[in-house]
């Protein structure tokens, strides 16, 4: 193959450079022609710094990819330590938020003043029954703890719905918003007597038999009303009237009742039985 004309001149020119540098250095050694010298120094720098350059220019970025593999990798390593730290943190906030709600509930169960002097046995919720058809919550007391069938269960916020079920530590409640339940209730302090049923989850009581005429506000607590033979003692919160409409005869009203917030969303954490069962 025909070697180019300006290849061997290339190679030519180097070889020349070659020979003079050599040349150079032995001058230099020997200490002859010391103001020609820096000249032709200077001359060969000239031509070999293109090629310096040349070389370094070329080489530049295979540097800079090496570089920026080395820094993604650390950059990458960063990130995971960061997400794991990240990670941690919010389990040990959610864990702090969950502690939290605990001792919030306990202290609510533990301050009842509704209750009066009542005694009551605290119980944890240890699974709940929801569907279309039964509304209960199970909770971790039973007959060896004091719990009876028929007994109010209530939370913080009023009341939940009575026991229904008992083994030795284990017991069934039936919740207030259950198509099942019924509770005799006062609207308001001293307002008109009705009883209120459950719609089923989620849904609102409604409040029958109340008495037309009787000017009821929205926004009016509802408490069961403690009436002879009734399944609930005096004064337990039941919930908040949200709705009045009267009956076309003008005789009866119905109330619709947002009930307690633990009720209403057929869960809790912790509960507490009162120790009261219906006379006879």
């Amino acid at each position: 193959m025909a070697v180019s004309r300006r290849s061997l001149r290339s190679r030519y020119a180097l070889v020349l450079l070659v020979l003079a540098s050599i040349t150079l250095i032995t001058l230099d050694f020997r200490g002859d022609l010391r103001g020609t010298i820096p000249r032709l120094q200077s001359a060969v720098r000239n031509v070999f710094n293109p090629i310096d350059a040349g070389v370094e220019s070329a080489l530049r970025p295979v540097g800079n990819f090496i570089e920026g593999a080395v820094r993604y990798g650390a950059v990458v390593q960063e990130n995971n330590r960061l997400r794991a730290e990240n990670g941690d943190l919010i389990r040990r906030f959610e864990e702090a938020q969950a502690a939290s709600r605990q001792v919030s509930a306990i202290l609510r169960q533990a301050h009842l003043p509704w209750v009066g002097s009542l005694a009551t046995i605290p119980a944890e919720v240890v699974s709940s029954g929801q569907s279309n058809f039964e509304l209960t919550l199970d909770i971790d007391k039973g007959t060896a703890d004091g719990v009876a069938v028929g007994m109010p269960v209530v939370s913080g916020s009023g009341l939940l719905g009575r026991v229904i079920a008992a083994s030795d530590h284990r017991s069934t409640v039936l919740l207030v918003t259950d198509p099942r339940s019924s509770v005799a209730v006062r609207i308001g302090a001293t307002g008109p007597l009705g009883l209120a049923s459950g719609e089923g989850a989620g849904k609102a009581l409604q409040v029958g038999f109340v008495a037309g005429g009787e000017h009821i506000s929205k926004g009016t607590e509802v408490f069961t009303s403690g009436m002879t033979g009734a399944l609930f003692p005096p004064d337990l919160p039941v919930g908040t009237v949200i709705a009045v409409r009267s009956a076309a005869s003008g005789l009866e009203q119905h109330v619709t009742v947002r009930p307690s917030p633990a009720a209403a969303a057929g869960e809790a954490m912790y509960v507490s039985v009162i120790e009261w069962e219906p006379a006879p």
